[in-house]
C-alpha cells in the first residue's frame, strides 16, 4: 500500500475503464464469472475517490462455486492482477489488485452471487448513486478524514469504515 492516501475529482474515464475490465473479467472466466459490478467510489459520478477501480465480480453460489472461485482467481490474475490479503470488512471476498507490482489501479472482490458482501457493495452504491445528499454527505466525511489522518491509509480506512458501516446499516440490502 502506498505510503499515503491520495484523492482526485472524479475521473469521466472510469465508466468506461470499468466496462474495459468487465469485459475482459467475462471473456476470460469462461463462464464461471456470471456478474461484475461497478462498486465504491469511482462508481458514483462526480465523487472525489482514490483512483482506485473497485469491482465486484460474483459466480453462482452452488456445486460448482469453488471451482468456479479457483477457476476465476487464475484467469483473472491473467489479467495482470495480483492476488492481495483481503481487509476484514470484505471477509467474504477474495481480493485481487492490478497492476500486479506498484500502486494499485483496479481491485476486483471476487465472491458469490447475493452473499452479504455482494449485496452490501450493490446497496450502498445504489444509496448513494440515488440520493445526492448522501453522497456529499459521504465525500465530506472521507475528504474530512483523509485530512484529519494526513492521508495516512490505515487511518484513513479504520475512520471511513464507520461512514460505511452507517451506510451498510441504512442501505445495506
Amino acid at each position: 500500500m502506498a505510503d499515503t492516501v491520495r484523492l482526485m475529482h472524479y475521473d469521466p474515464r472510469w465508466p468506461q475503464e470499468f466496462e474495459q475490465t468487465r469485459s475482459g473479467i467475462l471473456h476470460s472466466c469462461l463462464g464461471w464469472v456470471i456478474d461484475v459490478q461497478h462498486i465504491g467510489s469511482t462508481a458514483i459520478g462526480g465523487m472525489i475517490s482514490r483512483p482506485v477501480l473497485d469491482v465486484v465480480a460474483a459466480v453462482r453460489d452452488d456445486d460448482d462455486a469453488q471451482q468456479a472461485i479457483a477457476e476465476s482467481i487464475d484467469m483473472i490474475e491473467g489479467l495482470n492482477f495480483r492476488r492481495v490479503a483481503t481487509p476484514m470488512w470484505a471477509a467474504e471476498a477474495i481480493v485481487l489488485c492490478k497492476p500486479r507490482s506498484g500502486e494499485p489501479t483496479h481491485r476486483v472482490f471476487l465472491t458469490y452471487l447475493d452473499s452479504p458482501f455482494y449485496r452490501s457493495s450493490i446497496a450502498v452504491r445504489d444509496a448513494l448513486r440515488r440520493d445526492r445528499e448522501l453522497s456529499l454527505r459521504f465525500e465530506e466525511t472521507k475528504v474530512a478524514r483523509w485530512r484529519q489522518g494526513a492521508g495516512q491509509p490505515q487511518r484513513y480506512a479504520d475512520d471511513k469504515s464507520v461512514f460505511f458501516a452507517h451506510l451498510i446499516e441504512h442501505h445495506g440490502g
